[in-house]
């Protein structure tokens, strides 16, 4: 997977680090020529000195074939135009973006923009949701202790009832999209190869709707 990773601080730099070790092509963009110089060792990705939001630099970045988007600055402001160019005009599948400051997370959520609070994600997580093959990010609430992820139906879940990735008080199955419609299910419901089903996962049980979903 293509991965950009906009700021090289402590967070941007662990995330780049673990993507990378995992074989992920990835572009680091950072502004300060300091913090690229912590990424010299045993990181094998690019790294672009520029700002994140830069047309020009996410040519370099090559924007246009990434995969994912990780908006990991310290600004709010530069996180938010940096995610929503990615989203909006360049279309790329998977972006989250950081938030400091959480009494703008709802507008984040109505610009249809996922977010991650520091106070309660790690740079493991945000891999997570970045990379992982069948689970995507909406939105987080609160400081990010409870997130929205919608999730396809693979051949392993087909038949099955939503009550199986179902767990009182840690994940909780609220709606699917069945060919362009969407419906609330009830506990017996039975998912169909195909659909989507949107969830509330508490973050840190965010490993035992994996389990469940079979990844």
């Amino acid at each position: 997977m293509k991965v950009i990773v906009m700021g090289c601080g402590k967070v941007g730099e662990q995330l780049s680090r673990m993507l990378d070790k995992e074989g992920h092509e990835v572009v680091v963009i950072e502004a300060e020529a300091s913090n690229l110089a912590r990424m010299s060792e045993n990181f094998s990705g690019r790294k672009i000195r520029g700002i994140g939001f830069d047309r020009d630099v996410l040519y370099q970045a090559g924007i246009q074939q990434a995969e994912a988007f990780a908006a990991t600055s310290p600004s709010d402001n530069a996180n938010i135009i940096a995610a929503r160019i990615a989203r909006n005009i360049y279309h790329v599948p998977r972006v989250v973006a950081r938030l400091n400051e959480p009494r703008r997370a709802e507008i984040y959520r109505r610009l249809g923009l996922a977010t991650f609070s520091m106070s309660t994600w790690s740079a493991e997580r945000i891999k997570e949701l970045l990379t992982h093959n069948s689970m995507d990010a909406v939105y987080s609430f609160g400081r990010g202790e409870v997130s929205m992820v919608s999730i396809e139906v693979t051949p392993r879940l087909e038949g099955h009832p939503v009550k199986d990735l179902m767990i009182p008080g840690e994940i909780q199955v609220n709606v699917i999209t069945r060919e362009g419609e969407a419906f609330i299910p009830s506990a017996s419901s039975q998912m169909h190869n195909g659909d989507t089903v949107h969830l509330t996962v508490l973050s840190e049980s965010m490993g035992r709707l994996e389990a469940l979903i079979g990844e």
